[in-house]
């Protein structure tokens, strides 16, 4: 991975505390494409703040799945249980990406918890995570987890 330029890395920090929504939206997208650790901290910063814009969280978990840092995974755990519907979904995809076992339980959980769409995110992430679905036997997921 390329470093990013430092000036454009603070230009685009300075965006994303703009007060402006749509700024931040796009700031978010920005750091995503950037990349490198300033990004990846910023990012998992984003979509733990409950009092940011749900758009924004949604699009800070989508840019942690494309940036693949496994620092991401247990903010992204978390950001499951967001509000609305974009931030979970986005979680669940970038869950999926990131390929840790971790997200295994919580992702399942989602499953025979939550609404269709929500479902739908979490069995892909499931599938990417090499989960297959069998009919649950006692165990079964412990067993799955150790083989």
């Amino acid at each position: 991975m390329t470093v990013p330029d430092p000036i454009v890395v603070r230009q685009v920090l300075s965006e994303l505390r703009d007060v402006n929504k749509e700024r931040r939206r796009t700031a978010v997208m920005k750091l995503g494409m950037l990349g490198g650790e300033e990004a990846v901290r910023t990012l998992i910063r984003v979509v733990g703040n409950r009092h940011e814009d749900l758009i924004v969280r949604g699009r800070a978990a989508l840019m942690l799945g494309k940036l693949g840092d496994p620092r991401a995974v247990e903010p992204l755990i978390d950001a499951l249980d967001a509000p609305g519907y974009q931030t979970p979904i986005h979680a669940a995809e970038a869950l999926g990406k990131l390929g840790d076992p971790r997200a295994i339980e919580p992702l399942i959980h989602i499953i025979n918890t939550h609404n269709d769409k929500m479902s739908d995110a979490a069995q892909k992430a499931l599938l990417n995570l090499g989960y297959s679905f069998q009919e649950p036997q006692p165990g079964a997921l412990e067993e799955q987890l150790t083989s």
